[in-house]
């Protein structure tokens, strides 16, 4: 009899296994798309994560009862950067740690290295480089922290207290580290960690960095930063010569109020979040607008105080469940909210089945026309709701 019994409790904890580790199904909503209809859709809210019901099964009262446990509910507090990786997605929880949403075995916890020397105090930004090494910007902390593709920690960058590191990015064989505190981007020599380079005070004062908070490059090697204290998005080459700027403090089409995160796709076209309105902007690799996604609220689809952008193109067999049937992936956008019940949303960039799409030469000119629209309309470029998130 005992060994039926043993063998009983075996299947039992099988099944309840396999339960836990099948993934939440797929809540039926409306499609969100951007631009709303009856403009074709470019973009498409697909799901979010904020917490661990969102990615596990709940367990049942039963398998509780078995197990002896209580179900335990881990959640995301205030996110800023974020990556993504063989279907994980790692979020920089600034009042925690590096979480880690795993979308193969459908569980959410703290990234497996961030202890010992590897323990993180105030993780701002994440960055994966090509071997899936990441790099994590721990402002409070004072350095770089960088783990491997297994999520190990491996070493750090910078010496605690003399910067605030806000991103970090790696390129070749440097890292690029935003430095909020100094004004500037320091960057390091990947394998001795030895800064090699200053970045941002090249050229007339006027073309100086001010608030560096996020950067990214494009398929031609230049550096974006994005610059709170400017109100724009500064292109620099890897000399630190001042190429070219994108925006200025204004509240109309192609302005910004409180520049974020940024990323580039494979076109070089330029994703910027702008936490003021709550909003997310693409532009053109000439810095032209293109069109915006995103709006204030609580609903599918929307942001409060947006932080971080990324742009994947190898994840997509994640989220092509929550697609609707008639719009057609070509990449996943992830955002991260500060605040809100949708921390980490995820959009798909594509299109309509079946429809004919505008260039993006006749993008550009309906951009202008709304841009010129506005700012008849308003020639300030100022709201009395646009002035007051501004201050």
């Amino acid at each position: 009899m005992t060994k039926y019994v043993r063998f009983f409790c075996a299947i039992l904890l099988i099944l309840l296994s396999a339960a836990c580790a099948s993934a939440p199904p797929v809540v039926k909503q409306a499609p969100v798309f951007y631009p709303e209809p009856p403009e074709l859709a470019r973009i498409q809210f697909l799901t979010s994560y904020t917490s661990s019901k969102d990615i596990e099964q709940k367990q049942s009262a039963f398998g509780r009862f078995i197990t002896g446990g209580k179900e335990i509910i881990r959640q995301l507090d205030k996110p800023y950067g974020v990556a993504i990786q063989d279907g994980r997605i790692y979020v920089c929880d600034t009042n925690q740690t590096v979480m880690v949403f795993d979308l193969n075995k459908n569980t959410f916890a703290p990234l497996q290295g961030a202890q010992g020397r590897g323990k993180l105090v105030q993780p701002i930004n994440i960055s994966i480089d090509k071997d899936g090494n990441k790099y994590v910007a721990d402002a409070v902390r004072g350095q770089v922290v960088m783990f491997d593709k297994n999520d190990f920690y491996v070493k750090e960058y910078g010496i605690s207290g003399e910067w605030r590191p806000v991103d970090a990015v790696a390129y070749e064989d440097k890292l690029y580290v935003a430095d909020i505190k100094n004004g500037e981007v320091k960057v390091f020599s990947l394998e001795t960690g030895e800064i090699v380079q200053k970045l941002g005070h090249q050229g007339e004062k006027t073309d100086w960095l001010s608030m560096p908070t996020n950067l990214a490059f494009d398929s031609q090697g230049f550096l974006y930063v994005s610059d709170t204290g400017r109100f724009q998005i500064v292109k620099l080459d890897r000399d630190g010569n001042l190429r070219g700027t994108i925006g200025s403090l204004g509240s109309q089409l192609g302005a910004f109020a409180r520049p974020r995160g940024i990323t580039l796709d494979r076109e070089d076209r330029l994703y910027a979040v702008d936490a003021a309105f709550d909003t997310v902007q693409i532009f053109t690799k000439e810095g032209q607008l293109l069109f915006f996604f995103g709006k204030a609220g609580y609903k599918p689809g929307d942001l409060f105080l947006p932080a971080k952008i990324v742009v994947d193109y190898k994840n997509i067999s994640f989220f092509q469940r929550y697609a609707d049937p008639s719009f057609e992936i070509e990449a996943v956008v992830i955002v991260t909210s500060q605040f809100g019940p949708r921390m980490v949303n995820v959009y798909g960039l594509g299109k309509e089945k079946g429809k004919k799409y505008p260039t993006e030469e006749e993008l550009k000119a309906l951009a202008e026309e709304q841009r010129k629209k506005l700012k008849k309309e308003n020639p300030e470029g100022k709201t009395d709701e646009g002035e007051k998130k501004a201050e």
